[in-house]
């Protein structure tokens, strides 16, 4: 089941769907590091333009995630 939020970034109103693991897996990084939620997907955001532009952005938080637990 996936689990979509919205929130604005850059100005701009996006929506990322995720499984609740991910979410929670985001939600105690950006906790570790002091950030919001928000701030947290507005940085993936930001590697992902300049690393993979193409590559969507729930993508990216996943492998975010991922590799912080690596």
């Amino acid at each position: 089941m996936l689990i979509k939020r919205s929130m604005t970034i850059e100005g701009h109103r996006t929506s990322i769907a995720l499984e609740p693991e991910f979410w929670a897996a985001l939600a105690a990084i950006a906790a570790r590091e002091g950030l919001t939620m928000t701030d947290l997907i507005a940085r993936i955001d930001a590697s992902r333009a300049e690393t993979a532009p193409d590559q969507p952005l729930a993508s990216a938080a996943r492998v975010f995630a991922l590799l912080d637990k690596a």
